[in-house]
């Protein structure tokens, strides 16, 4: 892929980092949720937080998980960071794509099943725990950078350097 210029890639970094806060807040609210349904002793209560919970879960969930996933990938492959030249950036890529997944596959229809026969059970509050561990966890990455090169970022960081002193000695000798 190209890179991307540079008014495109902040445009698309600032639609990555506002869409992955609001996946953090939907989650964050999912797990309020949760436990409200789980701990409260008033049936009503606990009706009204699941419900809440499927229109979260209906209307935002995918939406917001897959525009992360989707910027998140632009990105990576328009940027010099790559998306398997470091360690951090691939982490990252996996846990979304992970993420996602359970977010669509698994906690949508726990929800809607919580919903549909009335009854709470602790999943309501381990899926959004887990999901705001983990995009906690993501956002640590994302900002501490850690673990340096992958194999292939060694491998293409050397043969463009390479390439650099080929280019510097090709030059002196024609000079």
């Amino acid at each position: 892929m190209k890179p991307l210029k540079r008014p495109v890639r902040r445009a698309i970094l600032v639609a990555h980092v506002a869409v992955s806060v609001s996946w953090l807040g939907l989650t964050v609210g999912l797990l309020t949720l949760g436990i409200t349904a789980f701990a409260t002793g008033d049936p009503a209560t606990a009706d009204a937080a699941t419900r809440s919970m499927k229109i979260y879960g209906d209307w935002l969930v995918a939406p917001v998980a897959l525009l992360a996933l989707v910027s998140g990938l632009v990105l990576s492959l328009g940027t010099p960071w790559g998306l398997a030249r470091h360690r951090w950036v691939w982490i990252k890529f996996w846990l979304t794509l992970v993420t996602t997944g359970l977010s669509i596959f698994s906690l949508r229809p726990g929800i809607n099943a919580a919903v549909a026969e009335g009854a709470v059970d602790i999943d309501l509050v381990i899926a959004p725990s887990v999901a705001t561990a983990t995009y906690l966890f993501i956002t640590a990455i994302s900002v501490l950078k850690p673990w340096g090169l992958t194999r292939r970022g060694r491998r293409l960081r050397i043969s463009a350097s390479s390439a650099k002193s080929v280019d510097a000695r090709s030059s002196r000798q024609t000079a």
